[in-house]
């Protein structure tokens, strides 16, 4: 088994933002996956001087028939057989998650037990902050087809269509997303002054939580997204990956927060991805579809 995973594929293919300054998107990504162990082929969607929270700045989006040719040499790339995993979060416009998509097929064509994790990047609670067709490309075509999806709850409210005041609303969007894995962040806490992450499988339903800090730096969801994917990656159980990822993350947030940082400290706080000790509060929820089954 463990020879299995020594020979298992392990590179990852990172398709987000790329920021100059600070630790969102690929840079977020990229740097996890690495120090984690494993290597990354990143692939830029959008190159930003920093995140856009912090002011306008130039946007740099690759023409679209550039990115799908990029795209499409990474298909036929001889190292294919290398990859393990996708992941894609921010978009820079719709017509790129269709090359995403043939990407995803080409890895899965060459190694079917590959994963496809899907950060559908659209918004927050103020609302959309990319174009509507971007988030229509997200839900449409990439969703459908990740075996693991990691949206805010805000994400998840857009895409059904409807608000999700509490944990049994999210639950229910959650299960009807279309990925057999869904991991909520921001979701609804039973702890007061908490918030959670809610990871929904065929099987459990499990909510990790921790104090909220306020005015977050930005990054956490992309941060989370990676995290996960690693622990999936080196044979975690999902119980224990969620654990594990939500305290990684809590952590380097409290750290950045007490330090007054505007960008999440990576680098300070490295070992933090590999060995957390925050604490966090682990819960089994009721899953309506064991309910009914039993």
């Amino acid at each position: 088994m463990n020879a299995e995973k020594a020979d298992a594929p392990r590179a990852v293919i990172v398709i987000s933002s790329h920021v100059a300054r600070g630790s969102v998107g690929n840079r977020a990504a990229v740097f996890a996956l690495e120090t984690l162990g494993f290597p990354v082929w990143a692939v830029p969607t959008i190159v930003l001087p920093w995140h856009p929270g912090h002011g306008r700045a130039t946007r740099i989006v690759p023409p679209l028939d550039q990115f799908k040719a990029l795209m499409a040499d990474l298909e036929r790339a001889p190292w294919l057989g290398e990859v393990g995993a996708v992941l894609s979060g921010y978009l820079g416009e719709a017509g790129q998650a269709e090359a995403v998509a043939s990407l995803v097929a080409a890895v899965k064509d060459r190694t079917p037990d590959a994963v496809y994790i899907c950060d559908p990047v659209m918004g927050d609670s103020g609302g959309l902050y990319v174009p509507e067709a971007t988030a229509i490309a997200l839900r449409d075509r990439l969703m459908p087809i990740a075996d693991i999806a990691t949206p805010n709850r805000y994400e998840l409210e857009w895409m059904a269509g409807a608000p999700l005041p509490d944990l049994k609303s999210v639950i229910a969007a959650a299960l009807h997303a279309g990925p057999g894995t869904m991991l909520v962040t921001s979701a609804p806490s039973m702890m007061a002054g908490g918030t959670g992450n809610l990871l929904l499988d065929a099987r459990q339903a499990l909510l990790a939580e921790h104090r909220l800090i306020d005015k977050p730096p930005n990054g956490l969801g992309d941060l989370t997204a990676a995290v996960y994917l690693a622990r999936i990656l080196s044979g975690q159980p999902a119980i224990k990956a969620l654990q594990s990822t939500t305290a990684a993350v809590y952590e380097i947030l409290a750290r950045t927060a007490k330090r007054g940082g505007d960008e999440l400290q990576l680098e300070t706080d490295a070992q933090s991805l590999s060995h957390p000790m925050a604490m966090v509060q682990l819960r089994h929820l009721l899953h309506p579809g064991r309910d009914k089954r039993a």
